[in-house]
Parts: structure tokens; sequence; C-alpha cells
């Protein structure tokens, strides 16, 4: 039995997000294996295929909780494929490390990622808050699943994520704003973590969805995600807006609040519009 599968015999007792993002140190590099099932169409999902770079970068910075990332990605992942993560240290500190990292598959550089990490149980200092109101939204149980939109590209990940959509935003291409809105969960119902939140701010259908229509696979140039605070078990309820949208280029921003009404992350990506 190789090291990679004895890894993941040991991660076993874990939930399925932790198995299936798990790592295995190699000396000078760690490796991976992306599972299909996270994908979108025949790719996984880039929020998915940064998180076991993120797992190494977290150890190498010293700290608990990613802060700040800030990822490009270069090409599509692959699923169920084995992956090599190439990290190095830039910089650690009393309260936060900075790492960067590369997936690499089948010799060809995928994603390159650079995170902040700190330890969110801890206060930075002292003064007013800012943050804003969790959106209204109806239950979860209320809200349309994922599954039913008419999207035009396959979604294993919904194997693996539980997303419901605010029905307002649900009918594609009948709306006069590029917004999207509703609530994630893992779906094995495993409480969210700080890495998980990465994962959740890249799995909402397309923000254009509901004003242009069947969007299919939006490809993500480039990621960041901050995460505010560690978040509470329960459902994750988001919004996402694109407000800027020229030459195929979209800039998508989004906010994610825990079961408290907490902020626990904020993104902004930017990602191409492929028209058929």
């Amino acid at each position: 039995m190789n090291g990679l599968q004895r890894s993941m015999d040991e991660t076993r007792g874990m939930g399925t997000f932790e198995h299936e993002t798990a790592v295995v140190e190699r000396g000078d590099h760690w490796t991976t294996h992306l599972h299909g099932a996270w994908s979108i169409g025949d790719n996984p999902n880039g929020g998915y295929a940064l998180t076991p770079v993120l797992r190494v970068l977290g150890g190498l910075a010293g700290h608990p909780d990613p802060l700040s990332v800030t990822t490009q990605f270069l090409r599509p992942a692959a699923g169920d494929t084995d992956g090599e993560v190439r990290a190095e240290v830039v910089r650690v500190g009393r309260t936060t490390g900075v790492a960067r990292g590369t997936l690499i598959q089948r010799d060809t550089e995928r994603l390159v990622t650079t995170a902040v990490f700190g330890d969110l149980s801890e206060s930075a200092g002292s003064g007013p808050e800012l943050a804003p109101d969790p959106i209204e939204l109806p239950p979860p149980e209320a809200c349309v699943d994922r599954r039913d939109l008419a999207q035009g590209v396959e979604l294993p990940i919904l194997s693996r994520v539980d997303v419901r959509i605010d029905p307002a935003h649900a009918e594609a291409g009948t709306a006069d704003r590029a917004v999207v809105a509703g609530w994630i969960r893992l779906a094995d119902g495993a409480p969210p973590s700080t890495l998980a939140l990465v994962v959740f701010a890249d799995a909402f259908p397309p923000s254009l969805y509901p004003l242009v229509g069947r969007v299919g696979w939006v490809p993500t140039v480039e990621l960041t995600v901050h995460v505010r605070r560690r978040p509470a078990p329960g459902w994750i309820r988001a919004v996402f807006e694109c407000d800027d949208l020229h030459d195929g280029r979209m800039i998508e921003s989004g906010t994610l609040w825990d079961s408290n009404g907490a902020v626990v992350a904020r993104s902004r990506q930017l990602g191409i519009h492929l028209t058929r």
C-alpha cells in the first residue's frame, strides 16, 4: 500500500470533504488525489481543486485559518487524477503566515495560489465593527435545489454540496440584475470549516444566470476569498452579484453568512462568460 493510500485510509473517519482533499508529504512535495465527484462539467470545481494546496500552505504558515486566498487558475484541473503540490513559505510571523503553492497534474501546472493564514479564534485588535446584515431569504426547504436549474452543464459537485437557490433568482434569463442568492452546506452533513468556505464561495451558479439565461461553465481566471470568522454549524447563506461584464470577462462579488448571521467570508472573482 503506498503512502497516499495509507493517508486516505487514515481519513476515512473524517467527513467526505477532509477525506477527498487529503495530502501526503513526499519529501520536497506533497501528493493528493482530486475526485471527479467535485466537478462542474468535466473539470473539478476551482475552490475544491485549490483546497489540497491550502492544506499544505496552512501547515507551512504555522497558523490554522486561511485569512486571504488569491488563486490564478492556469488550466482546468483533472478529476479522478492524482496531483502534486509544490509549496514554499514566504513569511511566518507571530499572528500571520504567508505561503504560496502550485497544483501540478500530469506534469502540468493547473493553479497557483498565495494565502495568508492566521488564527480566527484570536482577536487582532479592538475598536468599531462593520459588517453587512444577512440578506433575507426563504428557508432552505422553500428554495430551489440547484439540481433543478436549467444550467447547461452536468454538476457532479452536487453529490458533495447541497445548494438551494432563492426562487427569485432561479429562473434563467428573467431578471434585470445578475444576482444569485441562496444556501449551501456539505452534503454529508459535516459542519462547515474555514477551508470549506473557500469552496462555497465558488460553488453557486454564476450570478449571470438570472440575467442572461443558461451559461454553462464559466471558467474562473482568478478568485480571491477573505475568510472573516470561523463558521457556526448549519447552513451558510450567500449572495453573489456581477455588476461588471465587458468583452466576456465578468467580475463577481460575494458575501457569505453563517447560521448565526455573522459574515464568514467575502469573495471576488474574475471569470469568463463563454458564449456558444
